[in-house]
C-alpha cells in the first residue's frame, strides 16, 4: 500500500493542498516523523539536509495550531539567516491560501523595530535565529508563554555556530506543557544532554539514506603535486571547467579573504562569504550571485547550510572540510531542483586517508582526474570560442559588419581576416593569469621558503587594498603587455620557477611539480 499524507493523519484539506504543490508520496523522515508528532510526542529527527525535515515537522504543527489566537504558538530556531528563510517560505507554502495563519521570520541584519511591529500586529509562528529571538525576548517583545510547539532545526550546526547558551536560555524560557522536536544530521554529546534535559520521553527517528548525496551530483577528484601550491592548479581547472556559477568552499575566514583577492587579481568575479560579514552584506551579495552579477563565492562552511541557489553548477573544495557532514552539505549547494552538477575537491596525496573516509561516507567514488595541460585548456578556449562565433552567425548584427570584411578583401585573403580577428577576440579573452606568463618566460621572481632571516610581508604595502598575491613582482614594460584593460600590477605571480621550456611542452601540467 502506497503511503499518502491523509494516511499518515493528516487532514484531507491540507493534503489536497500538498497535492497541488506536488507532494504525493511522503519521504522517509516524513512517513514517521509526522504521526508521531500529530500525536503529541516529542520526536528527536536523525537525517540528512534535502530529505523533507521541513515538512516533517512544518505539517502536523499546522494541523495543531489554533489561528483564532494570534499569539505566537510555535517557535522554529534555525542556525542562519538564511535558514530561517527557508523554514519560513515552505511553513507559508504549506498554509495555503485563505487561512489565517501569519508567521514572522526574525534575524540579524533587518531592522528589530520592523520585526517587533509583526510580532505585535499578531502571528501564530515565529522563525528565527537565537541571537535576535535572544534580543526580542529581552524587550519583551517575544512572548513565549503561549508556546504550544517548539523545533530546533539543524542542532548540530547550530551548537558549531557556538549558540549553545541562547539555546538553553529560550529552552528554559519556553512552558513545560510543549511539543519539542529537534532535528539534526548527527547525535553529538551535547545534543544528548539538550535532549535530556529538555524533551519528555521522546520518540528517535533515525533516516539512512542509501545515499548519502545525489547520484546527479559528479565527484571529481584532483591531486595536487607536493609544492604546488593550490591556486596555482585552481586556475585552470576553473578555466578548463568554465562554471556558470560556482561556490569554492575553504577552512578559514582568512583563507576565503586570501583566495578571493588572488581570484580577483587573476581576472575572476568573486567575493567572499564568511562569518564576519553582517547579514546585509550576506544578503546584498547573495543577491548579485543569484542575478549572474557575481561568478564565484569563495565560502566557508557557513555558507555549505541553508543557501538555496538553484543555479550553482560547480562546487569546489579548495580546502577539505572539517568532518564528513559538511562534505555532503557543501556538495549538496549544487545539482539542485533537478539539475545535476559537478563537485570538485583538490587534495594533496597527503590527505589520500580523508578522500578515503569522504567516499565511504558518501557511498560513492570520486573521479580522479589529472590537472590541465596547456593543449587541453587552449582546445578548450577554442571549442568556446568555435560555438560564440556559430552564434553570432546566425544573429542580426553580423551584417553590420561585411563591409569592412570585403574592404579589407581587397588587400588580404578574407579567410585571413576572419582569423586575424577571432586572433584578436582570442587573445582579448584570455585570462589574466594566463597573459603575465604562467607558463613561464623568467618574468617573476619565484617565492621560496626561507631558511631564516626576516620574511618578507606579502601582504603588505603597495596598491590592491594592501594584499599582493604570488609575490607581487611589479611589470616594468616589456613581454607584449597586458591586452586587457586595467593595470597588471596586482595579478597573481608563480610561487615556483616554470621552465621557458614548459611553454613548448603541450603535455605539461598547468600546475608545475615542486622541485
Amino acid at each position: 500500500m502506497t503511503l499518502s499524507f491523509h494516511s499518515l493523519g493528516l487532514s484531507e484539506t491540507r493534503a489536497a493542498h500538498l497535492e497541488t504543490l506536488g507532494f504525493t508520496e511522503p519521504t522517509p523522515i516524513q512517513a514517521r516523523a509526522i504521526p508521531a508528532l500529530l500525536e503529541g510526542k516529542d520526536v528527536v529527527g536523525l537525517a540528512q539536509t534535502g530529505t523533507g525535515k521541513t515538512a516533517a515537522f512544518g505539517l502536523p504543527m499546522l494541523e495543531r495550531i489554533d489561528d483564532a489566537n494570534r499569539t505566537v504558538q510555535t517557535l522554529i530556531l534555525a542556525p542562519t539567516r538564511e535558514l530561517a528563510l527557508q523554514v519560513s517560505q515552505a511553513i507559508e507554502k504549506f498554509v495555503g491560501p485563505g487561512s489565517r495563519l501569519r508567521t514572522v521570520t526574525v534575524y540579524g541584519g533587518q531592522s528589530i523595530e520592523r520585526q517587533i511591529s509583526q510580532l505585535q500586529r499578531g502571528a501564530q509562528i515565529a522563525i528565527g535565529t537565537p541571537g535576535r529571538v535572544m534580543d526580542l525576548m529581552d524587550r519583551g517583545a517575544l512572548r513565549l508563554d503561549q508556546v504550544r510547539y517548539f523545533v530546533l532545526d539543524e542542532a548540530d550546526e547550530m551548537l558549531n555556530m557556538g549558540f549553545i547558551q541562547d539555546i538553553e536560555k529560550i529552552c528554559s524560557s519556553l512552558p513545560p506543557a510543549r511539543q519539542t522536536a529537534f532535528f539534526s544530521a548527527t547525535m553529538s554529546p551535547t545534543i544528548r544532554r539538550l535532549v535530556a534535559n529538555f524533551l519528555n520521553d521522546p520518540v528517535f527517528v533515525t533516516v539512512e539514506q542509501p545515499q548519502a548525496t545525489p547520484t546527479r551530483i559528479e565527484q571529481v577528484l584532483y591531486t595536487v603535486p607536493r609544492g604546488c601550491n593550490k591556486i596555482r592548479a585552481l586556475l585552470p581547472i576553473l578555466e578548463l571547467e568554465d562554471p556558470e556559477s560556482a561556490m569554492i568552499f575553504v577552512r578559514t575566514k582568512q583563507g576565503a579573504a586570501d583566495l578571493t583577492v588572488q581570484l580577483q587579481a587573476a581576472g575572476y568575479s568573486a567575493d567572499e562569504y564568511h562569518g564576519n560579514l553582517n547579514q546585509a552584506q550576506r544578503e546584498r551579495l547573495i543577491t548579485r550571485f543569484r542575478r549572474g552579477q557575481l561568478k564565484l563565492i569563495v565560502a566557508t562552511d557557513i555558507a555549505a547550510r541553508g543557501l538555496d541557489v538553484d543555479r550553482v553548477t560547480h562546487v569546489f573544495n579548495f580546502d577539505l572540510p572539517d568532518n564528513l557532514e559538511n562534505y555532503v552539505h557543501r556538495i549538496g549547494r549544487t545539482g539542485r531542483a533537478g539539475r545535476t552538477g559537478r563537485a570538485i575537491t583538490l587534495s594533496y596525496h597527503l590527505e589520500r586517508y580523508r578522500i578515503r573516509q569522504i567516499e565511504r561516507h558518501t557511498r560513492q567514488t570520486m573521479v580522479p582526474v589529472n590537472l590541465p595541460t596547456r593543449a587541453e585548456i587552449e582546445a578548450r578556449r577554442i571549442d568556446r570560442l568555435k560555438n560564440r562565433v556559430k552564434e553570432a552567425l546566425t544573429g542580426d548584427r553580423v551584417a553590420s559588419f561585411l563591409p569592412i570584411v570585403s574592404q579589407l578583401g581587397e588587400e588580404y585573403d578574407p579567410r585571413a581576416v576572419a582569423a586575424a580577428a577571432l586572433q584578436m577576440f582570442y587573445d582579448m579573452e584570455r585570462p589574466a593569469w594566463q597573459v603575465e606568463g604562467v607558463f613561464g618566460d623568467d618574468q617573476f621572481e619565484t617565492e621560496r621558503p626561507e631558511r631564516g632571516g626576516d620574511r618578507g610581508d606579502r601582504r603588505g604595502g603597495g596598491g590592491g587594498g594592501g594584499r599582493r598575491s604570488f609575490g607581487d613582482k611589479r611589470r616594468s614594460g616589456g613581454g607584449g603587455g597586458d591586452r586587457r584593460a586595467g593595470s597588471s600590477a596586482n595579478r597573481p605571480r608563480p610561487e615556483a620557477p616554470i621552465k621557458a621550456g614548459d611553454r613548448r611542452d603541450g603535455g605539461r601540467p598547468y600546475a608545475p611539480i615542486g622541485e
